[in-house]
């Protein structure tokens, strides 16, 4: 059976991740063209697939001109760019894979949901986590009636310090006007969870957060602009970015800051990008901590936390049903069920992905791409998260947002 074909649109950090996996088989996906406005990104990504001079593309407009490529179009671009890529691509009759969120815009991803279902074609939308051997497990669990009847579900994603001032302080998600909300860029893989746990509607949603220390106003007096400029603080800011860019790590993150991965080049990025800011002194607003409460159909309850205060990156769940409690955490990749009046817990095991498939999210991103392949050859059979599911999701986090900023509980 000869591989499917697939346009990559961006190929940044998760459009290199997804794209890996043709690397991996060839003989299921090959990458056919590719659309990237960063000149180092486009001609890494391009000479390492062998892509001939004329399918590579500084912007998705004119790939997406020509008459239809591939099977399939990869979409990776920055969040508030998913929209028109995403619904070009349709009208020309590719299969989707779209990075989440579906975009920043309640209106887009309803837009982008019926342009889906009225096209007939796949389009998966990229929550990796739904497709790990983590949480399928735990899906199954809940679902079996181990538990009795769910009451409630507690969940922490604990975003670690520093992935926090990587991504969402200095990085391309700091600001919500730029990319998305911090609930809806980074946690709607979470309100995802949620519902698909729960197994039932969402009715109504309520949410405080704000940005609390990232600011200026917790920058020492004698702190400068840059990590690079001669900051006093470096041996005992453990936020200098010196210390989590030069390290002798070469992969992620280090390697979103340039494709010169060289000590020199990483300093000279430090110096001129903006990875090398103080961290108390940049352009960021979203928020760094975060609290959502769900109440669903037949009266069963959420809360979600989201903080950055945490020296981990990982999530916890506790899931109280009528017969007995679960507990689990993703990092350890333990799952507890503790039947009630029996003094011990049982552990459920967890199948590990193999070191091949496991490059990302638990293995969730090798999941999702083999299962992506699979449901472009079968018309959609194999696609979890469909536009029509994740917009469930993703109408969570808007009502979440308008919750937090005008302190009220919305009905969903």
């Amino acid at each position: 059976m000869s591989p499917i074909t697939a346009v990559l649109i961006g190929a940044g950090a998760r459009g290199q991740v997804y794209a890996n996996y043709a690397r991996q088989h060839p003989e299921e996906l090959r990458i056919a063209a590719v659309a990237e406005p960063r000149p180092d990104r486009r001609a890494l990504l391009c000479d390492g697939f062998d892509i001939p001079q004329e399918m590579r593309f500084e912007t998705w407009e004119p790939l997406l001109e020509k008459p239809r490529l591939a099977d399939a179009a990869l979409i990776c671009t920055m969040d508030g760019l998913h929209t028109a890529p995403a619904l070009a691509a349709l009208e020309k009759g590719y299969h989707i894979l779209l990075e989440k969120p579906m975009s920043s815009s309640e209106a887009e991803c309803r837009a982008i949901a019926r342009a889906a279902a009225q096209s007939k074609r796949v389009l998966c939308v990229c929550h990796v986590l739904r497709y790990t051997p983590f949480f399928g497990t735990l899906k199954a669990l809940a679902d079996s009636g181990e538990a009795g009847e769910l009451a409630s579900i507690t969940q922490i994603e604990n975003v670690a310090f520093w992935h926090y001032a990587h991504s969402f302080v200095r990085g391309n998600w700091r600001s919500a006007a730029q990319s998305s909300p911090m609930l809806l860029q980074k946690s709607c893989h979470d309100m995802d969870l949620l519902l698909w746990l729960m197994g039932r509607r969402c009715t109504a949603v309520s949410s405080f957060g704000s940005l609390r220390y990232f600011d200026v106003a917790h920058a020492p007096a004698d702190a400068p602009p840059r990590c690079t400029d001669g900051c006093p603080h470096a041996k005992t800011c453990v936020y200098d970015a010196r210390r989590l860019y030069l390290n002798g790590n070469t992969g992620w993150p280090v390697d979103m800051l340039t494709t010169d991965l060289t000590p020199q080049g990483i300093e000279q990025a430090l110096r001129e990008g903006p990875y090398g800011r103080c961290v108390y002194r940049c352009d960021n607003d979203v928020v760094d901590r975060q609290v959502v409460n769900l109440e669903f159909e037949g009266g069963a309850l959420a809360s979600f936390t989201m903080t950055a205060f945490t020296t981990d990156a990982a999530r916890q769940l506790k899931l109280t049903g009528t017969k007995a409690q679960i507990e689990a955490d993703m990092e350890r990749g333990t799952i507890l069920l503790h039947r009630f009046g029996e003094s011990a817990a049982q552990q459920i095991p967890v199948r590990q992905p193999r070191q091949s498939d496991s490059y990302g999210h638990g293995g969730g991103d090798y999941f999702l791409m083999r299962d992506f392949v699979r449901a472009v050859r079968s018309g959609g059979a194999e696609n979890r998260t469909d536009a029509a599911v994740s917009l469930q999701g993703h109408l969570i986090c808007f009502a979440a947002e308008e919750s937090r900023t005008r302190r009220c509980v919305v009905p969903m």
